[in-house]
């Protein structure tokens, strides 16, 4: 039997800490829902900013809430090469050694020393989910997308276990623009 997840696209971002939010919007500046996200408690925000590398820039890149602990930037490998950042493919929060890149707001800006990833491809799924596709937390994985025209197997997928999640897999836009992903895009892991 065929068990199918969700594909969904992610487009560039930034999370933003509380530190470095109050640089670029403002001392006690809070973030403003737009829309949930897949995620439980994850939210696209009204606010947007500029992601600024020595080539080039992004003028209007969302912001992802709540809140992090540290300041990340989340590039497909064709953002980092345009605008001129060296970017590792990371999992999101492992951010020593990782780019670099100058962020502005509308009331200031902030150079971050690191923080600019292009995340590595993943699974988000719960502990019952884990158990029902018979994987478990930081295993390695390899998922077919089956598409019209571009059919792939993605390898190198990292599955990320957590009752604090919902059943999705998450690609940046170089991997959506490979295999033609849509808005219902389906993968089934092939270990």
């Amino acid at each position: 039997m065929s068990k199918k997840i969700l594909v969904e696209t992610s487009a560039r971002h930034v999370h933003v800490s509380k530190e470095d939010l109050a640089t670029l919007f403002g001392e006690g500046y809070t973030l403003t829902k737009k829309k949930d996200l897949s995620q439980p408690g994850q939210f696209a925000c009204e606010e947007r900013v500029a992601v600024i590398g020595p080539k080039n820039s992004f003028p209007a890149v969302s912001i992802l809430g709540p809140e992090r602990k540290e300041t990340q930037v989340e590039l497909s490998a064709s953002d980092a090469r345009s605008i001129g950042v060296t970017a590792p493919v990371r999992e999101s929060g492992d951010l020593e050694g990782s780019g670099a890149c100058k962020i502005v707001g509308p009331k200031g800006e902030i150079e971050i020393e690191k923080g600019v990833i292009i995340a590595k491809r993943h699974i988000h799924m719960t502990k019952a989910d884990a158990a029902v596709y018979g994987v478990e937390d930081k295993q390695i994985v390899s998922v077919k997308i089956d598409s019209p025209e571009r059919s792939l197997i993605f390898g190198d997928v990292v599955v990320r276990v957590s009752d604090n999640y919902a059943l999705a897999m998450h690609i940046d836009t170089d991997e959506s623009n490979a295999v033609l992903a849509g808005m219902n895009a389906e993968g089934e892991i092939i270990k």
